[in-house]
């Protein structure tokens, strides 16, 4: 009876070593290779896998989700001799995992230093200038090669990225000059343009002033050639009909329109600039009898004229 107990003991201890040894749960991101007298056979999936127990092994356990690889910082030197610091990022993901476990020692070692030797080819290529302009570039070019390199291992190159370019300090010094130099040139190219532009408006607008005023002065003078072409038509309807009074014997309206003449150039005489002092006979009989006298004279001319018609 003991030997029976000892026995089910036994089996019961074989079976689970059995099922240790032969079920394997591989995780989720996870592939896992089997290795059968140490040489590779087959890989397992996430999930519930079965295999050969005592004959097949777990060899390599790889992680096939994206990861991130921190390239180091390196100094480098560009086309034309200018030494800069240079670091970066490489993401990845493994594809194959047998190629990835079996083709190549250490993946993420080889990764480093195939990026940082195909870094220094890039940057060397190029001038600073250029190196610190074409980040894009440089950083695409560098995905092409290492995604080819890292082809036989199985793995796939997703992103490379240069996170820092960091030139010597004088550079920065120089830069920074050049920078505040470009920015003084600007704001006084812009300064000069707001100076023509301000000139341009004045000038447009003494023009259009100009214009104006010029408009202004040739209206006023049509409207003063006008009154005085109304005002000599007037004066020669005035004189008209003075003219036809006389002829009819009214001496009356000769008297009227000479003594308006002869007020309106006293009016004339006392305005003038140039008056400083006008003597002359204002008294009411004396301007009476200058303009009867006046007036019998036009009499008797015209009274002539009348006869020798």
């Amino acid at each position: 009876m003991d030997g029976y107990l000892i026995f089910l003991a036994v089996l019961a201890a074989a079976v689970i070593v059995t099922l240790y040894f032969g079920v394997k749960t591989v995780p989720q991101g996870m592939q896992w290779t089997v290795e059968r007298f140490g040489r590779y056979q087959a890989t397992l999936t996430p999930g519930l896998n079965l295999i050969v127990p005592f004959i097949d092994l777990v060899g390599r356990k790889i992680n096939v989700q994206e990861t991130v690889l921190e390239i180091p910082s390196q100094p480098v030197i560009t086309k034309d001799n200018a030494s800069v610091i240079v670091d970066g990022v490489v993401f990845f993901q493994i594809l194959d995992a047998a190629r990835a476990a079996y083709q190549v020692q250490n993946l993420e070692t080889a990764i480093i230093n195939i990026t940082m030797t195909n870094i220094r080819t890039a940057i060397g290529a190029l001038d600073l200038d250029e190196t610190l302009s074409k980040r894009d570039e440089i950083n695409h070019r560098l995905l092409q090669v290492l995604d080819a390199a890292t082809h036989p291992w199985g793995t796939k190159i997703t992103r490379v990225e240069l996170k820092d370019i960091r030139p010597p300090e004088d550079v920065v010094a120089s830069m920074a000059k050049q920078l505040t130099a470009e920015r003084e040139k600007r704001a006084a190219v812009l300064q000069a343009e707001g100076v023509k532009q301000s000139q341009i408006l004045r000038a447009e607008g003494e023009k259009q002033s100009n214009i104006l005023a010029a408009e202004g002065r040739l209206a006023a003078a049509n409207k003063d050639a006008e009154a005085r072409e109304r005002l000599a038509e007037a004066e020669a309807a005035a004189t008209k009909a003075v003219s036809q009074a006389v002829e009819g014997g009214n001496i009356q309206a000769l008297n009227y329109f000479i003594a308006q003449k002869y007020v309106d150039a006293v009016a004339q005489i006392g305005q003038a600039n140039n008056s400083k002092l006008v003597l002359m006979p204002l008294e009411t009989g004396s301007l009476v009898g200058t303009i009867a006298g006046i007036a019998e004279i036009a009499k008797d001319s015209l009274g002539q004229a009348t006869k020798k018609v």
